[in-house]
């Protein structure tokens, strides 16, 4: 691994993949923060105008495909494409295995807040095989549904004849990895393929052992799906400044979006993320392969916003990052039909043993964050 060593702007860590820093240690993503502030939107306005007024439809029909969970950025996207610029947005939502009730609830509140909505369930005993061997084989604990969000909005785009798609934020360049995206309006499928699925997909489909049909929504369009309404596929933090905080407050204004009662675990937030529970055991995941966590990815955001010092963010890091998600763990056991042996011997596979050590049975850190 070399030296593990911390943005010195933010806490991201050298371990992340695909990040990089400069000569004064910070991470892209620092860097990407600090040229938002000089960047002429106007140009990317420009731009987002001229590909809206090319797909927009003049008789209110379907024009555009927003994918959504009823949380705070999918609502922002939808909200802004529908009230802001006058486009005809179909909002898609593929249902997580284990889905919880603020989430479901916050989805009706969107649906009701005025958008029309589309949701994909995909057969509960293919996603349950695609997830269990994504988290033994890739350390995903919801890879098969990470691989349906990417491929289920562009087969309903090339259902409904829409060549545009529209996510929310490019993580890769909002957080910190491939700057490959930081100048480019659209991406590829294959780059869906290669860097967010991190080249899994075929992997997963071959260990799940499951027949072709049943693997149909798991695939990505073809040229002959979509034949002459080429896909363009684009993130909306490419056009506009994005900030997570400011979509959560309209979200909540617009679309009905209520936060959890208490802060989610891992973390010192309580108003993202709210729709699973596999996504306490993916932080925990992350936290273990990596050495970040929640609570880390949180701090990174608020201090590039310029709402957090570093010095509060490591407390707060200290505090929260890589608990353990007790409350999850019998869901966890029965959704994947493990035994309590089982399930942490798959956790050991994925520890990132030159950065903790087992103590007491849970896994703890040896560094320190600088």
């Amino acid at each position: 691994m070399g030296d593990v060593f911390w943005c010195s702007t933010c806490l991201n860590m050298s371990t992340r993949p695909r990040i990089t820093f400069d000569s004064q240690g910070r991470c892209n993503a620092c860097q990407w923060a600090e040229e938002k502030k000089t960047l002429d939107w106007s140009v990317r306005q420009n731009e987002l105008t001229k590909i809206l007024d090319e797909h927009r439809s003049t008789d209110g029909s379907f024009d555009c495909v927003v994918p959504v969970s009823g949380g705070k950025d999918g609502s922002y996207v939808a909200y802004q494409l529908k009230h802001n610029y006058g486009m005809h947005p179909i909002a898609i939502t593929v249902t997580p295995a284990l889905s919880l009730e603020l989430g479901n609830q916050n989805l009706k509140n969107f649906i009701a807040s005025g958008f029309d909505h589309i949701q994909v369930s995909a057969a509960g005993d293919i996603l349950q095989k695609l997830n269990k061997f994504g988290f033994i084989h890739k350390g995903f604990p919801y890879f098969g549904w990470l691989i349906a969000i990417e491929t289920v909005p562009l087969r309903i785009a090339a259902q409904f004849k829409l060549s545009l798609v529209f996510y929310g934020e490019e993580g890769e360049t909002e957080y910190g990895g491939s700057t490959a995206l930081k100048n480019s309006a659209f991406h590829t499928i294959d780059f869906m393929r290669d860097v967010y699925l991190e080249g899994g997909q075929d992997l997963v489909f071959k260990e799940a052992n499951l027949a072709s049909e049943a693997l149909t929504l798991f695939r990505f369009p073809t040229q002959s799906d979509y034949g002459d309404h080429p896909l363009k596929i684009t993130h909306w933090s490419y056009f506009e400044n994005w900030d997570p905080y400011r979509n959560y407050l309209l979200a909540k204004e617009k679309c009905g979006l209520t936060e959890a009662a208490d802060t989610n675990t891992g973390t010192f937030t309580n108003f993202a993320q709210n729709d699973q529970a596999l996504y306490s055991l993916h932080a925990y995941m992350m936290y273990l392969k990596f050495g970040f966590g929640r609570a880390t990815q949180d701090a990174g955001i608020e201090i590039r916003r310029g709402a957090m010092h570093r010095e509060q963010a490591i407390n707060l890091v200290k505090l929260y990052d890589g608990k353990y998600p007790d409350q999850f763990i019998d869901l966890y056991l029965d959704y994947y039909q493990m035994t309590q042996q089982e399930f942490d011997a798959v956790i050991e596979k994925w520890v990132n043993q030159s950065l903790f050590e087992l103590k007491k049975g849970r896994w703890q850190p040896t560094f320190k964050i600088k």
